[in-house]
């Protein structure tokens, strides 16, 4: 009795488990689907650039001049027991453009951003703004869904290059004025050893898809919780784990087909 119980219970999760995927993949491609009206309406994607984009701008820069001001750190301690502390421009650029600054950025992100817009999206749920949408005949994918969505992708990558960009700053301003790396060694080698494609673009690449996750993510956690307090704050919290995890699988994923050959 207990053996069947437990194939029960693992029965029916996984039944819930696909249904939910099936669900989340459908309001996906419905919500692409719905996308071509925002055309029309560009302005609802740039108001909530600005709400997602903007208000993430302090603590994307921040983070990134502490970050490459660490990895400036730590990287001339371990280059100069080999006597490659010339290289330091290179390491912290290949560092910050391959994988830190767009994963750090994502989680950043997932944490301040994608949080706001689940705990949003559940409190119109709870009060009943969506479904007085549906019953105006406003498709609230569409509406509230749709701008978001294209919003987050869009922000992403250009917090992530904000990032980068300040990152590398950070540690030049610990490996040249701090500790004393020549300048011209420091840009040379950086300049040299970082190709457009291969790293930068692909760092980009990489942004854009830790966008359209994390943003699916957290509106589908809000568009699905229940019209209750303590669901929403549940919801809230799931989008921040499964972001999280789903960000360190996207990236082994993704390295591991950009930079394997």
């Amino acid at each position: 009795m207990m053996g069947r119980s437990l194939l029960a219970g693992l029965g029916t999760t996984v039944r819930d488990y696909v249904e939910s995927l099936g669900y989340a993949t459908r309001t996906f491609f419905t919500m692409l689907g719905l996308s071509g009206g925002l055309l029309r309406r560009p302005r609802l994607v740039v108001e909530q650039l600005h709400f997602i984009g903007n208000y993430s701008l302090l603590i994307i820069t921040l983070s990134g001049l502490f970050v490459g001001m660490v990895l400036g750190l730590q990287g001339y301690y371990t280059l100069n027991k080999y006597g490659a502390s010339e290289s330091l421009g290179l390491l912290v650029a290949l560092g910050l453009t391959r994988e830190l600054g767009p994963v750090i950025t994502a989680l950043l992100f997932a944490g301040r951003a994608g949080t706001s817009l689940t705990a949003e999206i559940g409190l119109m749920k709870a009060g009943e703004q969506l479904s007085a949408m549906e019953m105006m005949a406003v498709n609230p994918i569409q509406r509230v869904l749709a701008p978001r969505f294209w919003a987050g992708v869009v922000a992403v990558p250009l917090l992530a290059s904000i990032f980068s960009a300040v990152g590398i700053f950070g540690g030049y301003l610990v490996g040249v004025k701090l500790i004393g790396v020549d300048a011209g060694a420091f840009w040379s080698q950086m300049q040299s050893g970082v190709d457009l494609w291969k790293d930068v673009f692909n760092g980009f690449v990489k942004s854009v898809v830790f966008g359209i996750a994390i943003t699916f993510i957290a509106l589908y956690q809000g568009y699905e919780a229940r019209p209750t307090p303590e669901d929403v704050a549940g919801a809230t919290t799931r989008s921040v784990v499964i972001s999280s995890l789903m960000i360190w699988w996207l990236d082994f994923m993704l390295t591991a087909l950009m930079f394997s050959r």
